[in-house]
């Protein structure tokens, strides 16, 4: 009986280390996509001081990091998801990271063609 207890998936509303650390990459790579958009719409944008080339490392850097993080929760999660292990968020963090890294490279390669 003691066994079950320790079976059952996670309350709706307990934040585990998984729920965590998923919620954590998946708000970094919408950062980058937010960012990543911004620099590709305006490479010479406001971020910073220089040129859009600020904008597009930062969204490429938030990105790899949102994958990193995601991939880290998936890998290290034990159950499926709906169980409270932050598999279904770190799944949504790897694509929300992708997205930012491909906004954050194309940004980069227009900002160094237009200079």
């Amino acid at each position: 009986m003691y066994v079950r207890h320790l079976l059952a998936a996670t309350s709706a509303y307990t934040m585990s280390a998984g729920r965590i650390g998923s919620s954590v990459a998946a708000l970094l790579g919408l950062a980058g996509v937010i960012i990543g958009g911004l620099a590709l719409a305006r490479p010479a944008s406001r971020i910073g001081t220089g040129s859009g080339r600020l904008g597009a490392t930062v969204a490429l850097v938030a990105g790899l990091i949102g994958i990193a993080l995601g991939g880290l929760v998936v890998a290290t999660s034990d159950s499926g998801i709906g169980t409270g292990n932050g598999r279904g968020g770190g799944y949504v963090a790897l694509v929300v990271g992708l997205t930012a890294v491909v906004l954050g490279g194309l940004a980069l390669v227009r900002s160094r063609r237009t200079v």
